[in-house]
């Protein structure tokens, strides 16, 4: 099986010494993909729990309300924050656009 290998010492010490430096680059390489995975699972059990409902707010002073989506509606915008079920029924009773996409006033059976 091992015929192929070199007949003399130095050349086949030189070949030990590449494969113990592969050996190592390969566990090194292994080590580092472990850790990642195991910190992309930690962010995944850390992350927060979605909320069920987002109010997406408007530019200028005060940053007004101006539309009502469903916590995991993609149409909502980068300038939102939670809101429970009970002040998002009263932000689509007062007057708040609800989302087209995902219709929360459907969701939370608010007619027009």
């Amino acid at each position: 099986m091992f015929d192929y290998l070199p007949p003399d010492l130095a050349r086949l010490l030189t070949l030990r010494v590449w494969h113990a430096m592969w050996l190592q680059r390969i566990d090194t390489k292994i080590a580092d993909l472990q850790e990642q995975e195991a910190e992309q699972e930690q962010g995944r059990k850390n992350r927060p729990q979605e909320p069920d409902w987002i109010v997406e707010l408007g530019n200028g002073n005060g940053r007004p309300p101006i539309e009502v989506h469903a916590g995991d509606c993609y149409a909502a915008g980068t300038r939102r924050r939670p809101v429970p079920r009970d002040e998002a029924r009263r932000l689509l009773t007062s007057g708040v656009r609800a989302c087209t996409h995902c219709k929360p006033d459907t969701q939370l059976r608010i007619l027009d």
